[in-house]
């Protein structure tokens, strides 16, 4: 199958967390011998600050890591189009140009013979839905979404059946526990300030409870404004900037746990979608601390995989006993990776993405025996 996806950067995950899942769904599909072909601007946000950053050898973990991925940038429509044209299935995530969006639709509209799903792992049909009402997807065969709350607001807007749960997940050929072990100590967070998205459960959850655990703390990300970087300094928090996340494995392995912070739309208003953190740090066999989030669909085994913390005091105390309990790192390392194994990797994911295109060209076909 000759599959075409659109991303914001396949090359680039500075502030961008879907090129993760992303990365890991395209090796996995070329590994089962499709044709896949990643399409991203020539000018994405997250690619020009990246380089800005760091210059092409900001590039370099992740042509080490995913040696088969290559994406196809773009500057016009005419760079894009023969690719799509020739495809069996097309998908376009939604961090891409309205613009975009439509036209790869109105080739669907025009002959083309390809499957074209729209693919959403943001908040923003929530907290900002006429963003997401702006894209015209009246030719789209459907909706990916990265949660059931997600894609219950979709079938509010009409698409019914039409719209498929989606789930981020682990890249296992990545995200695994080291080899060889080493020692570990203190707390690790690998993740983007946000926004102000989560800046009060931050210092909650995770600097106040380090804090009062006695425990280190290194923080790896993003868009960190100088008050939040002052706030660090002032804690003791040590703070390395963006890292690749094909180093993520190696970080967590030098780290006895590390903690989840959803942002707030998704522990408010879009209960059970986790960020993906929580699939790469189970699958590096890491402990894992969570605070306030509703597991409504039940992809975890909460309390198992990982400890729920309902508030500071609840977080600090789990962190103490995270350090000073090296069976319990040692059954919640094991029953996350658990997990993760039995369901949350990027082959159970191409799996149901398939299973979805299979039941799609069903239904294809019988429309066009009805209309014969």
């Amino acid at each position: 199958m000759k599959i075409v996806y659109f991303t914001h950067s396949l090359l680039s995950c500075w502030n961008h967390g879907n090129a993760h899942f992303l990365r890991g769904v395209l090796r996995e599909l070329i590994a089962r011998g499709h044709d896949v072909t990643a399409c991203e601007p020539a000018d994405g946000w997250s690619l020009s600050q990246l380089l800005a950053d760091h210059g092409e050898a900001g590039l370099i973990p992740f042509r080490r890591a995913y040696p088969e991925l290559g994406s196809l940038s773009f500057a016009d429509a005419g760079q894009w189009q023969p690719s799509v044209a020739a495809a069996d299935l097309v998908i376009v995530h939604e961090w891409n140009d309205p613009e975009l969006v439509a036209a790869v639709g109105r080739m669907r509209r025009d002959g083309g013979r390809f499957l074209l799903l729209f693919h959403d792992t943001h908040h923003r049909a929530v907290s900002d839905p006429d963003a997401i009402r702006a894209f015209d997807l009246q030719d789209y065969d459907g909706v990916l979404a990265f949660g059931e709350a997600l894609s219950e607001v979709y079938r509010r807007w009409g698409w019914g059946s039409r719209v498929w749960t989606w789930h981020e997940a682990a890249d296992r050929r990545l995200f695994h526990p080291p080899v060889h072990e080493q020692p570990r100590e203190g707390l690790v967070w690998i993740g983007n300030w946000g926004d102000g998205e989560r800046t009060a459960e931050l210092e909650e959850y995770l600097f106040r409870p380090a804090q009062a655990a006695g425990l280190s703390l290194d923080i790896h990300g993003v868009r960190y404004p100088a008050e939040a970087l002052q706030m660090l300094e002032r804690l003791g928090v040590r703070y390395h900037g963006w890292a690749a996340n094909a180093r993520a494995p190696a970080i967590f392995a030098q780290h006895l746990a590390t903690v989840h912070v959803p942002r707030r739309h998704y522990a408010r208003q879009l209960p059970g979608i986790p960020t993906i953190r929580v699939f790469e740090a189970l699958a590096c066999g890491i402990p894992l601390a969570s605070a306030p989030w509703d597991d409504c669909e039940g992809l975890f085994r909460g309390g198992e995989d990982y400890l729920i913390a309902r508030n500071g005091q609840e977080m600090a105390a789990h962190l103490r006993a995270l350090a000073a309990d090296p069976d319990l790192r040692a059954s919640l390392a094991r029953s996350g990776l658990e997990t993760i194994k039995a369901r949350h990797s990027c082959v159970h994911r191409v799996d149901e993405l398939l299973a979805v295109i299979a039941g799609l060209r069903g239904a294809v076909l019988e429309e066009e025996r009805m209309s014969a």
